[in-house]
């Protein structure tokens, strides 16, 4: 009996995770769509990507830094530099828009450009 039980407990803590990394993947692809349209972040027009030939042909993606390794950033410095890049790091002057105090991307929007982000080596 006790065995069945942890069969059972297993089997719904790995379907748990599974739902986990399929919610991840559909926030990181809203999070890329967001990036990759003019009329939302728009990241395209500055950043180019780290392994995304794709994404590096559709724009410049000169006049930012390139994105790279933010796989490894955490999530609240991420979010923070979209969301006021001033703040985050301490700048005056920056030609990256402040996303979310601007108003021009909502938590949900932002959080999904962080989930992208977060897929980038």
């Amino acid at each position: 009996m006790k065995f069945s039980k942890k069969i059972l407990v297993a089997a719904i803590l790995s379907g748990c995770i599974s739902t986990l990394g399929l919610a991840d993947a559909n926030l990181a692809k809203k999070g890329e769509k967001i990036f990759l349209t003019k009329s939302l972040g728009n990241c395209l027009a500055c950043h180019a990507v780290n392994g995304r030939e794709d994404i590096t042909k559709m724009g410049p993606g000169s006049f930012g830094p390139k994105l790279t390794g933010l796989k490894y950033w955490d999530d609240k410095t991420l979010y923070d530099t979209v969301y006021d890049i001033y703040s985050a790091r301490g700048l005056k002057i920056s030609p990256m828009p402040a996303f979310g105090k601007a108003g021009w991307l909502d938590e949900s929007q932002i959080k999904a450009v962080v989930a992208f982000l977060k897929t980038i080596d």
